[in-house]
């Protein structure tokens, strides 16, 4: 479903960064349960927008997804579970 991008996570950061230092909106501090529920959420998204081949699916989307969902769980143990949890989700299967 997912591979991580290590330049697109690189990019992101810098983005967000600049962004604070710049006086730009910024993410919101989310944290706890809410931040697992945006994690969820973004997997679910991204996999559902990979079954959707054609000129219906929302391809630039779902980049900007993965490479939030790459800021949010940095590590690969954890992309992995909510890869997971996504396929559960969207397909009923866990693998």
């Amino acid at each position: 479903m997912y591979r991580r991008n290590e330049n697109r996570t690189d990019v992101r950061q810098a983005d967000v960064h600049r962004g604070a230092a710049q006086g730009d909106n910024v993410m919101a501090d989310i944290t706890g349960r809410e931040l697992h529920l945006v994690k969820k959420a973004l997997a679910i998204a991204v996999l559902a927008i990979e079954q959707q081949p054609g000129p219906f699916q929302s391809y630039s989307d779902m980049q900007d997804m993965k490479g939030l969902l790459d800021l949010l769980a940095p590590g690969d143990t954890e992309l992995a579970f909510y890869a997971r949890s996504a396929r559960i989700a969207v397909t009923g299967n866990p693998d």
